[in-house]
This record gives structure tokens, C-alpha cells and sequence, in this order.
């Protein structure tokens, strides 16, 4: 069966992830502003979750509407056809949504109203005075924006940026989805040599090597859907199976890390061996100001310190003055930055020869592309 399908992503890496979503088997894509919409069935549902290096999640969209009173959420929500996802006896968990330039604003009060439409629904449609609701957990988001509403059954569960190598992180960690993002626009290949002089927990490095190695970032995780009685169980196993066959094993690059902490080395290094590919990375305890090019032809891809998260806005300053001068300039070698701090190019000592507007959280950041 064919499912109109959704997955958010951060701005900016719209392109990316459509990429992505076609090598799944994705259908009929419509970007926007943060996210992708298209269409697939069951395998796509499974390969879009264990392959897709930059998607939040993936929904299954279960209606889309006008949504200016409660009687417009209820009434629609009740016209959904709930039960050909849910089974009698499983739990449809409206997750926390979100309300933007809309008239109804009570986050919790829509939970309540889709979560009474959804049950009135199984009530009728199961015979049923009571629901168990002891089985499956669904959950659902909702999204109304400009008071058109999106509800969506969600396949992932946790975000897919939890891949399940980072348990812990440095104190300003880059998330891996925006990560695995900034290596893609980096064209990463497993011919290059990528240096992260900040490497703080791994992130950029790790996303790296998954891509190069062509090891699904999602391989070793589940799924919510993986649950799902409508989904059968082979469909996420054959997904798996597939992806771990796709695995380049034999490959012999290596790429390098540094930071000037020495937890964020041993961090790296942990997460890397839990992501399967610590045999990749050479990581090392050093000051950016010792840095140094270990030949030509290499990828510098780094998330360095900014002051919205950690220390003061002239020590960042300092940092990227610092880095303008060990960094550039360097020919057959190409250089990655994402920050903040809008004077970057100024302090860096050269303009770059892209920027792209990119988000880490709530942060309005730049990537700043050198080549």
C-alpha cells in the first residue's frame, strides 16, 4: 500500500535529504522550508528510517486541514480512518505538537480533542464502550501552522538523530542529523582525508565515516513502527539486511580529529567505537594553535566554539583569528566552518566562497564553504 509520507529535516538541508528519500524509493517529493513530503509503501517506510542520514523522523501523513476552531480539529480528526493503523486494543499517544501564527494556540487542549476523536472512533468502529488501550503505542504529531493543520503517525520513535553512539556528549554538541548534513555538502568521499580540529564528542567525524563507509546511520536501532501491526515485522528486518549489505568493508581511509580537551578525545574515541568505526579515526589531545596540515588535499569540517554556547564572545573571537592564521591559506585543500557569529569572514581573515544559512537547534548559524 502507498502512504503519503512526510520527513522533517533542518533549513537548509531540504536538497539532501530529497537525495536521500529518492534512493529509498521515495516518490512524487515536494520540498519545502524544513521538510520533505512524498510518497512510498511499507519497504520505503523502513528504508527511509534506517538509511536517511538527515530526516527527523518519518511520518505516515494521516490528514491535512483547515483548522481555525475546536470543532475543525475533531470533526476532521473523527473522518480519519484511525483503525486501519491502530489495532482495538493499542494506545494512540497524541505527542506534544506545535501551534505557529495560528488561532488556536493550547497545545494541550488539541492533544485532548484529537486524542477524544481518535477514541470515539475505535469505539465505534470496534464496538467497543472501553478501550484496553494495553497493546501497541502509536504516537502522533501534530503540526498547525498558519491554521492549516498536519497530523502524522510517526514511524521512527526517538528522532533519527539518535543513532545510538552518542549516550553521552561534550557540553555543546552538534546534532548528528545537521552534522551528517554538513558532510554531505562537504561531497565527503571515502578517497578524501577529513580533519575536525574541534572534534569535541565525535559527531562530525563519526557522520563522516558512516557516509564513507556507506554504513546506514540507523542500522543498529529500532523503530516505533517496527511495532506497528499494519507493517509486517520482515519488511524492517529485510531493510536491515539490505543496509548492512551495502557496507563498504574493506575500506582503508583515515580521518583525524583533535580538541583541546582531553575528555573530548576520549569521547570521540568512545562514541566512534560504538558506531562500529573507530578504526577510521586517529584522534589526538591539541591546541588549534599547533595545528597543523598533514599534506595537501584535505577536508577541514569543524564546528568550532561559538558564545551563545560556550565562553565569552571574545575568547570565540580570539579562536577563529587563531584559526584564520593556521588554517589559510592552503591550495587542493577545502575548508567547512559552521558558526554564529556573523562577522566570521572578518575575523577569519577571508570570504568565503559559499555560505549557507543553517540551523544547530534555536541557533541561526552559517556554514562558511572554502575551497
Amino acid at each position: 500500500m502507498k502512504y503519503d509520507l512526510t520527513a522533517p529535516c533542518h533549513f537548509g538541508l531540504e536538497k539532501t535529504l530529497a537525495f536521500e528519500i529518492r534512493r529509498a524509493g521515495g516518490e512524487n517529493l515536494t520540498s519545502r522550508d524544513g521538510c520533505v513530503d512524498f510518497t512510498g509503501d511499507e519497504n520505503v517506510i523502513a528504508k527511509a528510517n534506517i538509511t536517511c542520514s538527515v530526516a527527523e523522523r518519518i511520518g505516515i501523513v494521516l490528514a491535512r486541514f483547515r483548522a481555525v476552531t475546536f470543532d475543525d480539529v475533531f470533526n476532521n480528526c473523527r473522518n480519519i480512518p484511525i483503525e486501519n493503523f491502530a489495532g482495538k486494543n493499542d494506545n494512540i499517544h497524541i505527542v506534544k505538537g506545535h501551534s505557529l501564527n495560528s488561532k488556536l494556540t493550547s497545545i494541550p487542549a488539541i492533544q485532548r480533542t484529537i486524542k477524544k476523536a481518535f477514541v470515539l472512533r475505535m469505539q465505534e468502529k470496534y464496538k467497543l464502550g472501553h478501550l484496553p488501550e494495553n497493546g501497541v503505542t502509536l504516537p502522533v504529531h501534530f503540526l498547525i501552522m498558519k491554521d492549516e493543520m498536519t497530523v502524522t503517525l510517526d514511524t521512527s520513535g526517538a528522532g533519527l538523530h539518535k543513532r545510538g553512539y552518542r549516550a553521552m556528549s561534550n557540553a555543546a554538541p552538534i546534532k548528528e542529523t545537521l552534522a551528517a548534513g554538513i558532510v554531505d555538502l562537504a561531497h565527503v568521499r571515502d578517497s578524501d582525508t577529513v580533519i575536525d580540529p574541534f572534534c569535541g564528542s565525535g559527531t562530525i567525524l563519526i557522520e563522516a565515516a558512516l557516509k564513507a563507509a556507506n554504513i546506514a546511520p540507523c542500522m543498529n536501532r529500532r523503530f516505533a513502527g517496527m511495532e506497528f501491526g499494519f507493517i509486517d515485522k520482515a519488511v524492517w528486518k529485510n531493510a536491515t539486511e539490505d543496509a548492512k549489505a551495502a557496507v563498504k568493508p574493506d575500506c582503508s581511509f583515515e580521518f583525524q580529529g583533535s580538541d583541546i580537551d582531553p575528555g573530548a578525545v576520549k569521547l570521540t574515541l568512545e562514541n566512534a567505537q560504538k558506531a562500529g568505526v573507530d578504526k577510521f579515526l586517529k584522534v589526538s589531545q591539541r591546541d588549534i594553535r599547533d595545528f597543523h596540515y598533514p599534506f595537501d588535499g584535505v577536508k577541514i569540517i569543524t564546528n568550532p566554539p561559538y558564545a551563545e554556547r560556550m565562553g565569552e564572545l571574545s575568547e570565540a573571537k580570539e579562536i577563529y583569528r587563531t584559526m584564520g592564521k593556521v588554517l589559510l591559506p592552503r591550495e587542493n585543500s577545502s575548508i567547512y566552518v559552521i558558526t554564529s557569529i556573523e562577522e566570521f569572514e572578518e575575523l577569519f581573515g577571508e570570504k568565503a566562497a559559499k555560505n549557507r544559512k543553517l540551523y544547530n537547534g534555536m541557533i541561526m548559524c552559517r556554514l562558511y564553504s572554502y575551497h
